[in-house]
């Protein structure tokens, strides 16, 4: 099941906000925003709170977070559960969510989840039947083994995919990289920037694309030549 499946006949916000801060929309708020669990551990826990005036339902799930031809994939799992899987929240009120990794196997390398939870409105009728979420919230949960190598080891190449260009972003390294304020530069001195806040993940092992903004015409003239970001483990800077 693709990310975009979740997307059909919703109305939703994802939300992948920056570690350590609070994520919250209408009455609902969630922390923490990113789940590490070092092994030997297998078990987290998240806080939910209702900060409006009346009561409201969540709904929990869990899903493995891959990356397909380029594009994150979320798929089900049993080899983690978060319990609940349903919530109603009074107004004012803290509720705890755990997450357990289920499977024995001792972790081998970094995996890599994501928790949504769903703000479940009332019953709806009529035209707005078809609409059942809310506001959503995308938590990365990740069971890693300390002590792995955290080296940074990324490669990009400029693509053409149905006539748009398209920078594919390849992660050699097994640990994922959070990449924000992201910004390509050609071997003529464009820049093809991708904003200043979260611009996404690149998984452990894996590629990420990242479409060339409309704004960058002209962009890859040369080749790209050079990269730049903030990532979680500090700055970027990387040329061929």
């Amino acid at each position: 099941m693709s990310i975009k499946s979740f997307l059909v006949r919703a109305s939703l916000t994802a939300l992948f906000a920056s570690h350590g801060a609070m994520l919250q929309a209408a009455a609902l708020q969630v922390a923490p925003v990113l789940v590490e669990v070092p092994t030997p551990g297998a078990t987290a826990t998240l806080k939910l709170r209702n900060e409006g005036t009346k009561p409201l339902d969540a709904q929990i799930r869990i899903f493995r977070w891959t990356q397909v031809d380029g594009a994150d994939s979320l798929t089900p799992t049993d080899d983690v559960a978060a319990s609940p899987p349903a919530a109603s929240l009074r107004p004012n009120t803290d509720y705890t969510v755990r997450i357990v990794r289920t499977i024995k196997e001792p972790v081998a390398k970094e995996e890599s989840y994501r928790l949504l939870i769903d703000e479940l409105p009332g019953a709806a009728t009529g035209a707005a039947a078809s609409v059942n979420i809310a506001m959503r919230y995308s938590i990365p949960v990740f069971f890693t083994v300390p002590g792995a190598a955290a080296a940074l080891k990324l490669s990009w190449e400029l693509q053409q995919h149905g006539n748009k260009p398209v920078i594919v972003v390849s992660n050699l390294g097994a640990r994922r990289v959070r990449l924000a304020n992201l910004k390509f530069t050609d071997g003529k001195g464009a820049v093809a920037n991708f904003g200043d806040g979260l611009a996404g993940y690149v998984l452990g092992h894996s590629s990420r694309n990242f479409e060339v903004p409309a704004s960058a015409k002209g962009f890859g003239t040369g080749g790209v030549v050079s990269m730049s970001a903030q990532s979680d483990t500090g700055p970027i800077e990387a040329k061929r």
